[in-house]
């Protein structure tokens, strides 16, 4: 590979979070109460990108859709926690929110709503400028108030953040499972190479899956993920997983107008379809073989 290509000039102190913070996160989970070993099913995917506007919390919202009328239990929480928009792209209208939990005011399970097809919600706040970077405290009594989740969830999907701040990363590390979400432009990918980069160096994350959006086709698609794959591989001697992709759909402008998803709008309309795929492709996978399988929720050391 070129080393003239975009990944050229790897400037370690654009990126550097910080190990100190990794450690604290594995200190902050270790106490936390174990989930029953009987019940491994439960599965925690971060849906994540390393720019905005790449179409992250339509793809989260219509795979927590889709799941849900597959006939599983699904939560999604939203955890931009300083611009969210999933009630927005759902058509809720909450009451409280994650910060309600945070404060103290109100518990997880109050704060919980049902959304489209019996989608669980968890819906964070926007515009609260101190949600933005949350504190030591205020991640564990999120994780506190996740415990209390009951065991018939199959899975949670956590939109995260876009970019490398300390709130994605903190929302990333508490899945086990994280799929990137990119897009063809040079900036999408740049800017997603930086947050498996960081994820990885700082804070040991090794499982990375890709997810390319709003592509001409499948060629496109593929295209990304060979260069984004080379460059993983080259620098960071990582292997990608390709998920998948979902091509440029106009319906999907149409949707977000009606605050409803997509693949409840225009079940066939190709985005749809490809997130089926998406959906049906996770559904059958052997829990056994992600990395959270085996310990459970909240009993991964971060």
């Amino acid at each position: 590979m070129d080393r003239k290509e975009w990944f050229a000039v790897e400037p370690d102190s654009l990126f550097d979070t910080g190990l100190d913070q990794a450690a604290g996160l594995r200190m902050m989970t270790k106490a936390l109460p174990k989930r029953g070993e009987g019940n491994t099913r439960l599965r925690v995917i971060a849906i994540t990108s390393g720019k905005g506007g790449v179409g992250k919390t339509n793809i989260a919202a219509n795979l927590a859709y889709i799941l849900t009328k597959m006939g599983k239990k699904v939560l999604i929480i939203d955890a931009d926690t300083g611009l969210a928009n999933i009630d927005v792209i759902l058509g809720l209208a909450p009451q409280y929110n994650l910060y309600h939990v945070l404060t103290g005011e109100k518990t997880l399970l109050e704060t919980i709503i049902r959304g489209p097809g019996g989608i669980l919600v968890l819906p964070s706040s926007s515009g609260v400028q101190e949600m933005t970077d949350l504190s030591r405290g205020q991640k564990l009594t999120l994780l506190d108030e996740l415990c209390t989740i009951g065991p018939d969830i199959d899975f949670i999907i956590i939109d995260t953040a876009a970019g490398i701040a300390s709130n994605v990363m903190y929302f990333n590390m508490v899945a086990g499972e994280i799929i990137v979400v990119t897009s063809p432009e040079p900036t999408s990918l740049t800017d997603a190479y930086a947050l498996i980069k960081v994820l990885h160096r700082h804070y040991g994350k090794k499982r990375f899956r890709l997810f390319v959006n709003m592509v001409k086709d499948s060629a496109e698609a593929k295209e990304v993920y060979l260069r984004l794959g080379r460059a993983t591989g080259y620098f960071l001697d990582l292997s990608l997983e390709y998920l998948g992709y979902a091509p440029h759909d106009e319906k999907f402008k149409e949707a977000i107008r009606q605050q409803r998803p997509l693949a409840e709008l225009y079940p066939s309309s190709p985005a749809a379809r490809c997130l089926s795929s998406l959906a049906e492709g996770l559904c059958r996978e052997k829990v056994e073989d992600n990395d959270w399988a085996n310990v459970g929720f909240l009993r991964k050391t971060l």
